[in-house]
């Protein structure tokens, strides 16, 4: 039997205090490869603490995260950076695309360090734009870009290296309603091809796009419903 994509096994995170806050409690959660889940819940219910979580950006106080069937927690910073930059790929609310850097270059990025040839980077890299529609901005800079065609930057720069799990922050909370629903269109395309992805979001109408709700509140996880 294949192990899920995404493992969470009575998980808790907690920062000290006085007095300690607990943002995720006892969760307990499975995302096969392949799924579309969103994660919803109020402000400070927990949902950025699951991002980074699952992102291996930050570490359980107590519990397991396994990613692609490995146990993450007994990796060292360097391990966990590599799996990190094979594994997953970020889309965030604002973009963080770098301003005086070309479109091209933005997505070049993640690879750099890669130990890919630079031809087949570049290639990547021109694949990736093409997937999102962006072939004819290439030298362009983000700041001369609309928020729908940033995005969509960002969107290429987290695929290009080919990950399993895509983790999307908020990613429509800067676009208005037309671009929102394009960007999230792209989004279900690359799930269509396989990938997993989970996206963050206080949007119900965005969330309910997903084929699972996964409610925080007071970080605990529930499965919502209707």
């Amino acid at each position: 039997m294949t192990a899920p994509l995404v493992e969470l096994v009575d998980l808790t995170r907690a920062f000290p205090g006085p007095p300690e806050v607990q943002a995720l409690k006892d969760v307990n959660l499975v995302i096969p490869e392949g799924d579309y889940v969103s994660i919803v819940g109020p402000s400070g219910s927990g949902k950025s603490t699951m991002l980074n979580i699952l992102g291996l950006l930050d570490r359980p106080s107590v519990g397991e995260y396994r990613l692609a069937g490995a146990r993450t927690g007994a990796l060292g910073e360097d391990d966990r950076a590599a799996v990190r930059a094979r594994v997953v790929g970020f889309v965030f609310q604002s973009f963080h695309l770098l301003p005086n850097r070309s479109v091209f270059d933005n997505v070049l990025l993640p690879m750099l360090y890669s130990g890919v040839p630079r031809a087949e980077r570049e290639e990547r890299a021109h694949a990736a734009l093409d997937r999102v529609g962006l072939t004819h901005r290439l030298d362009f800079q983000p700041t001369t870009l609309s928020g729908g065609e940033r995005q969509r930057v960002a969107v290429a720069r987290a695929v290009v290296s080919g990950p399993r799990l895509l983790l999307a922050d908020e990613p429509t909370g800067n676009l208005d309603q037309d671009t929102s629903g394009e960007v999230m269109a792209l989004f279900e395309e690359l799930h269509a091809d396989g990938l997993t992805l989970v996206v963050i979001t206080h949007d119900t109408v965005i969330a309910k796009r997903a084929s699972r709700r996964i409610q925080i509140l007071d970080g605990r996880v529930s499965e919502a419903v209707g």
